[in-house]
């Protein structure tokens, strides 16, 4: 053991446990994201291999293995999307079209295990050969490329997401928006801090124990992704599809607001005043169009032209009015604000800060030092 060798067997071991235990749990639950995010746990844990074995003395790689096709980084940016994407999307699946990503590490694998199944002369041969130190230039640059693409198409994803959620969900925070950007961000950080590391061992010729740094980096990433990846809530009902898919899915009838608009908000309005199911901190579109016996899109529709709001601005502007009435009973001034806002609906202080604020333009101390003659727009 040493300080070179110890972090580097922690972290590679993390990997590999959180791997485990995020595929029996994505099998026993059914949950997709899991056992991708398994993948993405078990390529992390790829990326510091060789270090940690070359640390411990384990030369195995460089002598039975020498020249087998052991680098998966071209695995690591469709990996990373389709774990996004299945955890936005309870009902994702991996189809016949998606294993078109995996093509470019299949290009750069399989030559490299002809020429090792060749035998050792035959790797120091090709390692020697100029067209094969070519075919790995041109292989650190289909790393780069695969990373900036899948890099720009997760962000993509995220932000098409975030849109989404207020159109579905009265509380977005339920699936945690940080996780996601910092999950987006923390991997290209980890990578391009790896690549600049490897290029400047390039460009200064480091020995062994230099390169060790972006190792330790990449120890840190795996401990971040295993613990807060594992402790992700994902909702049954999410169902989030990306744009493009919708565009390339079968053209469907754009939904119209009925054409008895009035009496649908009507309806709606007193559905919400006499059952308040603006109370249920996790209600969504989905449920209160059950309720309301309505096609969810219908229901949409009907917000969003009649009301001039998405859904969460739409129950949030309920769950401040509810809350301002809770505060001025007289019985409840035993209560904390944080208190009455959660009986009112919401799911915490962060999200009822944010509305009160959006719907009324002060803070709740602020508004409850100078109580406006209109308390939310209606």
């Amino acid at each position: 053991m040493s300080i070179y060798t110890t972090p580097l067997q922690f972290g590679y071991f993390a990997a590999w446990l959180y791997a485990v235990l995020l595929w029996v749990r994505g099998a026993r639950q059914e949950r997709r994201s899991d056992t991708l995010l398994g993948w993405v746990m078990w390529l992390l844990g790829q990326q510091i291999q060789d270090y940690t074995l070359g640390f411990a003395g384990i030369n195995v790689l460089w002598e039975e293995l020498d020249g087998f096709p052991r680098s998966t980084t071209l695995l690591f940016g469709p990996a990373m999307y389709f774990y996004l994407s299945a955890q936005l999307n309870r009902g994702f699946r991996l189809q016949r079209k998606h294993l078109l990503h995996l093509l470019p590490w299949l290009l750069v694998s399989l030559p490299q295990l002809a020429v090792f199944l060749q035998g050792p002369y035959a790797v120091q041969r090709a390692d020697q050969h100029p067209l094969w130190q070519a075919f790995g230039y041109a292989e650190r640059l289909g790393v780069w490329a695969s990373m900036i693409a899948y890099f720009v198409q997760s962000l993509r994803l995220y932000r098409s997401y975030r849109a989404w959620m207020l159109t579905q969900f009265s509380d977005p925070e339920a699936v945690s928006f940080a996780w996601y950007r910092n999950f987006i961000y923390g991997i290209a950080a980890g990578f391009t801090f790896k690549e600049l590391m490897r290029l400047a061992d390039w460009m200064l010729d480091w020995s062994f124990y230099d390169d060790w740094w972006w190792n330790l980096g990449m120890v840190g990433l795996i401990v971040y992704v295993g613990v807060q990846g594992y402790a992700q809530y994902q909702p049954r009902q999410i169902a989030f599809v990306p744009a493009a898919e919708l565009e390339a899915a079968p053209a469907r009838e754009a939904v119209q607001p009925p054409p008895e608009l009035e009496a649908w908000k009507a309806q709606l309005g007193a559905h919400m005043g006499r059952h308040r199911p603006y109370l249920d901190p996790e209600l969504t579109l989905a449920d209160l169009a059950r309720q309301l016996q309505w096609p969810a899109a219908q229901l949409s529709a009907v917000i969003n032209s009649g009301f001039g709001q998405n859904f969460n601005d739409f129950i949030n502007r309920y769950r401040v009015q509810a809350f301002q009435e809770l505060v001025r009973m007289p019985e409840n001034q035993q209560f904390t604000l944080l208190a009455l806002a959660l009986e009112a609906g919401f799911n915490s202080k962060a999200t009822f800060n944010r509305a009160f604020r959006k719907h009324t333009g002060s803070s709740p101390r602020e508004w409850m030092q100078a109580p406006p003659a209109a308390d939310a727009p209606s």
